[in-house]
């Protein structure tokens, strides 16, 4: 593994996404196959109401094989909904339910605005991302989205929802990812070999 600076963020995301775009098909649905049962063998995933996920681009992990277990078990599944002044809610999606692509080309529900969810509202957050470290420090897409909208939780004194897990392929993690003072820490990363419970700090 290696060790991501300031200055070769850039580099490292490159890297990443080229490793990423070279699965090929049968990989990555596998790999996203164990990762649902790496994901349900976590206490919280299986019992929070809300869930916040977010619709799978440029080779992220698909996340639609927890659709059946989520809608079995009663559980709001969230994906993000890009705002005005670059912010982040969610909103409720079931498949089958109204779809548009948002200024990125990312699916997003249709929704009324007093249907969105603030990202405090949320129990678990299932977070996209490019590489990732055991601290729970992550190397995101650089828009900063995901650190605003969850900045509220670098100034807490007690923890309180929602809890941050990052989703990975295994080959993202690094062996250090140098933090930027916008940072949100993730409090744990599921990978299709495993969880890691993040060690902050």
């Amino acid at each position: 593994m290696i060790e991501s600076t300031h200055g070769n963020r850039d580099a490292l995301r490159k890297r990443l996404r080229e490793q990423r775009a070279a699965m090929s098909a049968a990989e990555r649905i596998a790999a996203a196959q164990a990762l649902v049962v790496q994901l349900e063998q976590v206490p919280e995933f299986m019992t929070d109401r809300r869930i916040g996920g977010y619709w799978a681009v440029g080779g992220e992990v698909p996340l639609m094989g927890l659709m059946g277990g989520l809608r079995a078990r009663d559980q709001e599944y969230c994906l993000p909904v890009v705002g005005a002044a670059r912010q982040l809610h969610f909103a409720a999606w079931r498949p089958g339910d109204a779809i548009a692509p948002n200024r990125y080309g990312i699916p997003e529900p249709v929704c009324a605005p007093a249907d969105l969810l603030a990202p405090a509202d949320l129990d678990i957050v299932l977070v996209p991302l490019l590489g990732f470290d055991r601290r729970g420090h992550r190397l995101g897409f650089g828009g900063g989205y995901y650190d605003r909208a969850f900045a509220f939780r670098r100034w807490r004194r007690f923890w309180h929802a929602p809890r941050l897990i990052g989703v990975a392929y295994a080959f993202q993690q690094v062996e250090r990812i140098a933090p930027a003072a916008h940072d949100v820490l993730l409090d744990a990363v599921v990978t299709e070999k495993g969880m890691l419970r993040c060690a902050t700090g």
